[in-house]
């Protein structure tokens, strides 16, 4: 566990570890339910009974590649810097070398992306998932964010 306040959401590891793997489970059900279902039969079940499960799971994939799969696992408040954990690998990040903080409050999961003046361990962009209240987004911004591009600019004012 890496020290200091977290600000990433705990929800992370269900959303990129537990999420996909259950929703194509869900997926291979639907394809083998009509296999099993029609089993000694001489009817074969349609064929897009096949292909629309296939076409689904691609639509899955790129969501959760462009939304799920690049959020840090864990995200640290260390005062003067980020901590910032992807599996085993970690970096820290110091606010200075931030130089935009934007964040996207309607996709779900909401993110934080930060984009470094130089290139880390982990690129140049590090997106994450912010904590949240379980109303926050419908009625304020984050506070998380405006805390953090006013420590940003500060830090960068040093």
């Amino acid at each position: 566990m890496l020290t200091g306040k977290r600000i990433s959401s705990r929800n992370t590891f269900f959303q990129k570890r537990v999420l996909p793997p259950l929703l194509f489970a869900v997926l291979a059900v639907g394809v083998a339910a009509p296999l099993v279902a029609t089993r000694g039969s001489p009817h074969a079940p349609p064929w897009p009974i096949f292909v629309m499960p296939v076409v689904v799971g691609a639509i899955i994939y790129v969501v959760l590649r462009r939304l799920v799969f690049d959020l840090a696992d864990e995200v640290v408040d260390e005062g003067d810097a980020l901590r910032v954990r992807f599996g085993g690998d970690e970096e820290r990040i110091p606010l200075a070398e931030i130089i935009n903080l934007s964040y996207s409050g309607i996709t779900n999961p909401p993110r934080i992306t930060l984009t470094l003046r130089t290139a880390g361990r982990f690129g140049r962009e590090v997106s994450f998932s912010p904590q949240q209240s379980f109303l926050s987004p419908l009625f304020r911004p984050n506070p998380l964010v405006n805390d953090l591009i006013e420590r940003v600019d500060a830090a960068r004012r040093r």
